[in-house]
């Protein structure tokens, strides 16, 4: 018996997993990123009670390899998220979302990189790379809030779960130019502070590369959408083949050619779903490839939960202070549903539909990504490798266990109260087509 067999077998055991777990726990308070980082945590337990050798995980040893293992998994999780949003889009009709990119984002950064100075007496690169790391909501945890497959409807869904999706398509994309300020930061001043590197960092970083993710993201989803759909060559036109993988072609195309012209793959990736979404909307291609998306997203998030979970059993929160659990739990119960009801203030929701989107903020793993990357890219004095992974893998695992237990009974209550109001809508106008004149 060697370790390739046992990585086949629970491979396998996973991938099942995978297939069943989302019905069986469908109805219980608890969800699947949360079994799978438990049953990571257990596995990697059993060699203290039996003769099993499993390989140490060490991000900070392998910090290349989770680098590109989380960033796979988050593209792919941002195609199946843009291509699931049935709500054409625009200024008014996305309101809520440019309202948690604009208000609530900048407030979590800000927040979190406050509590990182003053709780743990990190110097100012560290704390902002620590509030830009875990701004993102994370499209790939959090398919329980998330809008459901592709329909033909365009205002089908509610306003909390699209408000969540398209939050967590663009917000991924739009921490880079934040996690570049920090390692810009840590370059120009170290352990202090300066402002030397901020006229370089807003045109490039955050202009330059944001106008070419969108650009090249728009540019790849209407050429695929126009070859997709109404291509003249037949073969050309995937639509009528039913083929799912091609998602993962637009996936990669749009993030590497993205990512050549040095703009944000992840911004990219995500216009790009919408683009071919909006090609022909009620196309029921759309959800062959949605379906197929994320099918692949699941096994990658099942892999990376294990591995997370195996990373705390051999001791990954080691490093981590009160002080750190602290600010990880602030962002989750404090800063994050502050942050969010502030940002939707006046967009005329109400106040349910406010405090789930609010609440809401998981955090997962487009922040295992951001951290790996920018380790890799700049020096962060101030703080240790350890001590940064402890306090990120920390509030994403509470993250997963906060959010886990309280998706389901929140959002079937959510879910009823949304029927209630549609069967009194259908009510009133039964009732007022009844007095009418006519009747």
């Amino acid at each position: 018996m060697t370790l390739i067999d046992w990585i086949f077998a629970l491979f396998g055991l996973g991938a099942l997993l995978a297939a069943v777990l989302p019905r069986a726990v469908a109805r219980l308070p608890l969800s699947l990123p949360m079994v799978f980082l438990g049953g990571g945590l257990l596995l990697y337990l059993l060699p203290y009670v039996l003769p099993l050798s499993l390989p140490a995980l060490d991000p900070v040893e392998h910090r290349g390899w989770v680098e590109h293992a989380a960033e796979i998994c988050v593209i792919i999780s941002l195609m199946g998220a843009g291509l699931a949003i049935n709500r054409p889009f625009g200024l008014r009709t996305w309101a809520v979302t440019w309202r948690l990119l604009g208000i609530t984002m900048p407030l979590t950064i800000g927040a979190v990189a406050l509590a990182g100075w003053l709780l743990l007496g990190w110097p100012p690169a560290v704390a902002l790379l620590v509030g830009a790391v875990l701004a993102p909501t994370d499209p790939v945890l959090a398919a329980e809030v998330r809008v459901g497959e592709p329909t033909d409807a365009e205002h089908d869904e509610d306003e909390v779960r699209f408000g969540l999706t398209s939050e967590a398509g663009l917000n991924d994309g739009l921490a880079f130019p934040f996690v570049g300020a920090a390692i810009a930061l840590a370059a120009a001043a170290g352990t202090g502070w300066s402002a030397e590197w901020i006229g370089h960092w807003a045109l490039v970083d955050l202009l330059y590369k944001c106008a070419i993710g969108v650009v090249c993201g728009l540019a790849v989803g209407r050429l695929l959408g126009r070859m997709f759909f109404r291509a003249t060559f037949k073969a050309l036109r995937l639509s009528e083949h039913k083929e799912g993988f091609v998602a993962l072609g637009a996936t990669f195309l749009s993030y590497g050619v993205t990512e050549i012209l040095h703009g944000y793959g992840f911004l990219a990736v995500f216009v790009t779903a919408c683009a071919i979404r909006a090609a022909e909307r009620a196309h029921g291609y759309h959800k062959v490839l949605h379906d197929f998306i994320e099918q692949i997203e699941r096994l990658f998030t099942v892999i990376l939960l294990f591995l997370l979970g195996g990373f705390v059993a051999f001791g990954g929160l080691a490093p981590l202070t009160w002080q750190g659990a602290a600010t990880g739990l602030l962002l989750l119960l404090v800063i994050r549903p502050a942050a969010g009801w502030l940002g939707q203030l006046g967009d005329g929701s109400c106040a349910r539909e406010r405090g789930l989107t609010a609440f809401f903020g998981i955090r997962g793993i487009g922040s295992l990504f951001y951290l790996a990357y920018a380790l890799g890219e700049g020096e962060f004095g101030g703080a240790t490798a350890g001590e940064l992974w402890a306090v990120v893998t920390f509030t994403i695992v509470a993250s997963v266990v906060v959010h886990g237990i309280s998706v389901t009974p929140l959002i079937t209550r959510f879910d009823r109260l949304l029927r209630h109001r549609a069967r009194s809508a259908a009510g009133r106008t039964h009732s007022a087509g009844s007095s009418s004149p006519d009747h």
